[in-house]
């Protein structure tokens, strides 16, 4: 198995103590481990700070506001994230989508805006279940409109293909699927492609050797240190 990229999504979890303490384990754990390929950890906002790593720790937030600073009541911008040199943002994940109401349009916006700032963006696609129980075509009509005005040959664009249905809800993609499904995007885009849906210790190697899939995005499973550990021993061992 080629090196695959692991992201912890950690949603509205952690503390900035606990993230603190949660990087800190994992950086002192990579390094005995040798781990050598690119791990990202995405905290929710009042928790990003800039951590002291040795290993390829990098932080990235959960969602920003396309300014540098401004009137934009709760929201984070350019001038926020720089305090702690944060350079990777997560753009387009379903909670936002379907959630918190973010239009493609304004998903496309804020995408172009930070590709500007030349940051590394972890850009989330993926179908609800009636869109996949409509068939294969109609997944790849709605993965085509997430992709609308997005630049998908961008250098630091990394995609995650998250099946809505199967995000927190235990039920995970088979092989076969993630496979098909993983297919279908990389003949759209040739960037890193990330797997993310009820991924955890006792699936993420089966799933992360499905050919196409060049790491994982990982919410629930990834909220305890050890978990996310017991996460990459497994992958760095089926390398």
């Amino acid at each position: 198995m080629s090196k695959k990229i692991l992201a912890a999504n950690f949603k509205t979890n952690h503390t900035r103590a606990s993230t603190h303490e949660y990087v800190e384990a994992l950086d002192s754990a990579l390094q005995k481990m040798g781990y050598g390929s690119e791990v990202y950890i995405f905290p929710p906002a009042t928790a990003l700070d800039r951590f002291a790593t040795q290993s390829d720790i990098r932080i990235g937030a959960q969602n920003a506001y396309p300014t540098v600073k401004g009137s934009f009541t709760g929201e984070t911008g350019l001038e926020q994230l720089g305090e702690f040199g944060i350079e990777t943002l997560l753009i387009g994940h379903s909670e936002r989508r379907h959630i918190l109401g973010e239009t493609q349009e304004f998903i496309a916006q804020k995408y172009a805006w930070f590709k500007e700032q030349n940051f590394t963006i972890v850009y989330c696609i993926g179908e609800p279940l009636e869109v996949r129980e409509a068939g294969d075509e109609a997944v790849r009509r709605y993965i085509v409109e997430q992709l609308e005005g997005i630049d998908t040959v961008y250098d630091r664009l990394i995609l995650a293909y998250e099946p809505v249905w199967a995000i927190g809800t235990g039920k995970t993609a088979t092989p076969d699927l993630i496979e098909a499904t993983h297919t279908m995007i990389k003949n759209l885009s040739e960037r890193p492609l990330l797997y993310g849906g009820s991924v955890k210790p006792a699936n993420i190697a089966e799933i992360l050797a499905v050919p196409g899939c060049d790491g994982a995005l990982i919410g629930t499973a990834s909220w305890e240190v050890e978990s996310m550990l017991d996460m990459l021993s497994k992958v760095k061992g089926e390398k």
